[in-house]
């Protein structure tokens, strides 16, 4: 790998936990506190699996990015950065609305936003690099997970 491609791997992934990061400000401050008093449903995991998971996703975000950069020349390069801002924006938005305004109704507009942008970001990229919509693909299970998880917080706390 060139030294040039060794850098835009790093800022790829250094991006897209970037957003993690901001979520965060705004998710760990509630976890003790406001979400430890939510009703929760049966198939919430615990608190602790949800930093790692994340980290993971947004590596493997991170290296979808790095694959689609690295065909930069391809017509639909400069659309797929959109689509990848756009899902880390609402991904940042979710523990904003969710966990900021501790409102679940909220997060869960959002989420269903982040689920649509997640899927168009996946079609965009299969038509570049089809590793590089793969990688996006545990992204999309977990915040369908994380949807249904939303949905049921949200019902059982009204």
């Amino acid at each position: 790998m060139k030294r040039k491609d060794i850098l835009k791997l790093v800022i790829s992934i250094a991006s897209c936990q970037l957003a993690g990061f901001l979520g965060s400000l705004f998710t760990t401050p509630a976890i003790p506190t406001w979400y430890k008093t939510l009703n929760k449903p049966f198939f919430t995991p615990p608190d602790w699996i949800f930093g790692p998971v994340w980290i993971s996703l947004f590596i493997l975000m991170g290296i979808s990015l790095f694959i689609i950069w690295r065909r930069q020349d391809h017509p639909r390069f400069k659309l797929i950065l959109v689509f990848f801002l756009i899902q880390l924006i609402f991904n940042i938005l979710w523990s904003a609305a969710f966990f900021g305004l501790r409102s679940p109704l909220l997060g869960l507009v959002d989420i269903v936003l982040l689920w649509v942008a997640i899927l168009l970001t996946i079609q965009h990229c299969m038509k570049i690099s089809s590793m590089a919509g793969l990688l996006l693909l545990p992204n999309m299970i977990w915040v369908s997970f994380a949807a249904a998880l939303n949905f049921s917080l949200w019902i059982l706390n009204r």
